[in-house]
């Protein structure tokens, strides 16, 4: 399991480390987001469903700031 907060998920999910970001997702059972933003969330779901067209991709939130990363996945 990954897990990864919204300060270091900038830094991952960005154009420049999305590729390896992706790359190390890959190799997890699950990636775990805390402390990140709802357009953080809604990014990283964005990410996998753009590069990884094939992949299933299921979105879990808590609260209504979690609305957009829902609805992309």
């Amino acid at each position: 399991v990954l897990v990864i907060d919204g300060a270091t998920l900038a830094c991952a999910a960005g154009e420049e480390c999305a590729a390896l970001f992706l790359a190390v997702a890959r190799l997890c059972k699950a990636v775990v987001c805390y402390r990140s933003s709802p357009a953080q969330k809604a990014a990283v779901v964005n990410l996998v469903q753009t590069l990884e067209p094939e992949r299933v991709t299921l979105a879990v939130g808590d609260g209504a700031n979690d609305v957009a990363m829902i609805q992309t996945a």
